[in-house]
């Protein structure tokens, strides 16, 4: 447990989240990032891997807010079924963060098991000292397989 009573929350590089995925098809994958994001950034291509991919926005974009619904859409989408763990990915692992603490908790209330884990440096990574995004850590970074969204 983490400070303050919430949940702690593990971390995952993205190689090691592609290896969870490729072992175990129990394992989920979900995108926190905005609608936006996803069509022009691109998205993980998870190819013929049975794992559950959720997309569903932490905040919504343009104006940014915190989607009020995020942890009852996760909960719809995963069609009552309990991962082995849930892999929260974001564009550079902070809204992850805080979207996986978000399920944790509540997965917790509810007395269902689940492993939620962040994965750091996100879809795009961190800003390199030209601060760009994209040249230093992340999924695309690590080569795992993504398409245009």
């Amino acid at each position: 447990m983490g400070s303050a009573g919430k949940p702690r929350i593990g971390e995952v590089l993205p190689g090691g989240a592609w290896e969870m995925l490729s072992r175990d098809p129990g394992v989920a994958l979900i995108d926190v990032r905005t609608r936006a994001e996803w069509s022009y950034v691109g998205i993980p291509e998870l190819g013929a891997l049975p794992n559950p991919f959720l997309m569903v926005e932490w905040q919504i974009w343009p104006d940014m807010n915190r989607n009020p619904r995020f942890v009852e859409m996760v909960m719809e989408q995963l069609w009552g079924r309990e991962p082995a763990a849930l892999l929260f990915l974001c564009r550079s692992g902070a809204r992850s963060l805080r979207a996986a603490g978000a399920v944790a908790a509540h997965l917790r209330k509810i007395g269902q098991g689940g492993e939620c884990l962040n994965i750091l440096g996100g879809f795009e990574g961190d800003r390199d000292e030209a601060g760009h995004r994209g040249t230093k850590n992340g999924w695309k970074v690590a080569g795992l397989p993504w398409r245009q969204g």
